[in-house]
């Protein structure tokens, strides 16, 4: 073959490979491009045209032309990935056109657009930049900072993974201060008195045992903070010393040494460490580790030391001799009146249940016309919640408060601790604005993933949702030592037992299922823990219930149901069934 006519062929195959690749690819030629995708460039052309001209834009009809556009793609191809990009460049340009119109209408409609990406469209590479973007116009538009850091608050809930995570953090930090400022000027104001620049050291408290020691810092408000751990110093006969640095702080009317002496720490002592810097000093006696975090409303720092964990050679037996038991197939050993599983008999399984009656003393919880409280339904529940356990499962039952006492939720679960709790359950009513609301929840502690879990978390921390963000950020640190697999194991089936319970008894009860979220009250607990939400205040099918005896009786025998049920599977697991 002549060399010219080889050349020749060979270029008219790489025209015809071009061209295909062009029509089957898409993007040789406008001419090819699908009808939604020519409508939603002819709505950018427009747009874009728009913005290059300041004259046009004073105009509302050339926006609401190239407003127009963007919805024919939307009602057109509504299940397209034009439309979703139709949906977002058409709220972005309600949130411009409000720069020219000042017309609340049109920041309502670009909220309005964003959250129809959010809800429709939940999946798409948009719809964390939507949601990111209803927090701007709340913050920057509508001048709403409270409502915008509950907005920015979802993106790190719901998106966890998208790119605009940081960027909604990084707001959210910066929300955090403009609130807090906004509170105190606020104090300020109703109280006649000037702020100083620093935030005050209320008080320093703690809870102790020879295990395990809980310390409260109480703060004025919200400041940054540093621990750092020093160790034993011999030379200058100084001990091991665990130090907290309180930036912005001023250490006034508390004891500059709070003597403690429990084997764990020997005493707690602040003072001013430079001019706007407290420093709260443990001294150390003997800990083997320690957690950190702060809570909210009112802003506290939360030291948690736990002493080194013992295994004498008696618990070594124990195991040793139940593991060769079980190969015998022994598995239960009958004791009056009661059916005991062999490993707890052995002292390895649950022996002791810490039930904590939500609420109390001056903290009424939810309260309905007429005198309705739920810290006085929740004890009421709790009591015989206890006499159940005792009695069906063998178990030693604790309260946290006995009677209409107030405990802050910090020393619930410092409680629960100190007392060597094997399980965890904080008992609580729920409500909601509509009264058809109903339902149980049961919650264990872990990072929120919905918006209903985030109210319920505030409302029970008694905080507001905008104080959850930095919550769940510490949370990723605690997990490491929170039993959450077994708190999810136990919250699933106390859920199911309550639920097989009443509907023996009662018609239309309700699920809303198991969720987790932060709940300060469950933060810290060395065992697996969970809240139930035993029913609605709100609705009246169910407040008639809660109000009533035999209600609470089969509400207690399902609870215990299902603790027997999360008994009964760690100790087939322990054996290894």
């Amino acid at each position: 073959m002549p060399l010219e006519l080889a050349r020749n062929r060979s270029i008219a195959v790489a025209m015809l490979i071009f061209l295909l690749a062009a029509f089957w690819g898409g993007g040789g030629s406008s001419s090819l491009a699908s009808t939604e995708a020519s409508l939603l460039e002819n709505a950018n052309a427009c747009r874009q045209s728009l913005y290059r001209s300041n004259k046009k834009m004073q105009y509302r009809h050339n926006w609401a032309k190239c407003l127009g556009q963007y919805k024919e793609v939307c009602d057109g191809y509504p299940k397209s990935g034009e439309a979703v990009w139709a949906l977002y460049f058409s709220a972005r340009m309600y949130t411009k056109l409000y720069r020219y119109s000042g017309l609340e209408d049109d920041l309502d409609q670009a909220i309005a657009t964003f959250k129809k990406i959010v809800e429709s469209y939940p999946d798409h590479r948009l719809a964390d930049d939507a949601q990111y973007r209803i927090g701007e116009v709340y913050y920057e538009g509508k001048g709403n900072p409270t409502q915008a850091y509950v907005e920015f608050l979802k993106v790190d809930i719901k998106f966890p993974s998208g790119d605009m995570r940081g960027r909604a953090r990084d707001m959210m930090d910066e929300l955090a201060e403009v609130l807090s400022r906004e509170k105190q000027e606020k104090k300020s104001l109703a109280g006649g008195e000037k702020q100083s620049g620093l935030a005050r050291v209320r008080n320093i408290r703690h809870w102790s045992t020879p295990s395990y020691t809980r310390v409260v810092v109480d703060m004025e408000r919200p400041v940054k903070y540093e621990s750092h751990l020093l160790k034993k110093d011999p030379k200058l006969n100084k001990p091991r010393r665990l130090y907290v640095d309180l930036e912005g702080a001023v250490a006034s009317d508390i004891e500059s040494s709070i003597p403690i002496r429990d084997g764990l720490l020997r005493r707690a002592r602040a003072g001013q460490n430079s001019r706007d810097v407290v420093r709260v000093v443990l001294d150390i006696d003997n800990i083997e580790g320690y957690k950190i975090f702060h809570l909210h409303d009112p802003f506290r720092i939360v030291v948690d030391v736990r002493g080194a964990k013992t295994n004498d050679e008696e618990e070594k037996k124990k195991i040793e001799n139940l593991k060769k038991r079980t190969r015998k197939g022994v598995r239960r050993v009958k004791e009056p009146d009661s059916e005991v599983t062999l490993a707890r008999q052995l002292g390895l399984s649950v022996k002791r249940i810490v039930i904590d009656p939500g609420h109390g003393g001056k903290d009424p919880g939810c309260v309905y016309r007429g005198g309705i409280k739920e810290k006085d339904i929740v004890l009421k529940l709790a009591k015989i919640l206890a006499l159940k356990v005792e009695k069906e499962l063998g178990c030693e039952a604790v309260l946290t408060r006995v009677d209409d006492t107030f405990l802050p939720l910090e020393r619930r679960t410092a409680f629960a601790n100190m007392r060597k709790g094997d399980l965890f359950i904080s008992l609580h009513i729920n409500a909601h604005r509509q009264a058809g609301i109903a339902g149980l929840e049961t919650y264990f502690l872990n990072m929120a993933t919905d918006d209903r879990a985030v109210l319920v978390a505030a409302r029970e921390n008694s905080t507001s949702e905008k104080n959850l963000s930095d919550l769940q950020t510490i949370l990723n640190d605690l997990m490491l030592n929170t039993k959450i697999s077994e708190s999810s194991k136990l919250a699933h089936e106390v859920h199911q037992g309550m639920l097989n319970r009443l509907r023996k008894s009662y018609k239309g009860v309700k699920t809303l299922g198991v969720k987790q979220a932060p709940f300060y009250v469950l933060i810290g607990a060395e065992m697996p823990a969970i809240l139930v939400e035993t029913g609605f205040v709100t609705n009246p099918s169910e407040r008639k219930r809660l109000l009533s005896q035999s209600y609470l009786e089969s509400l207690a025998d399902g609870i215990v149901a299902g603790m027997s049920g999360y008994i009964e599977s760690i100790d087939l697991a322990f054996q290894g069934e």
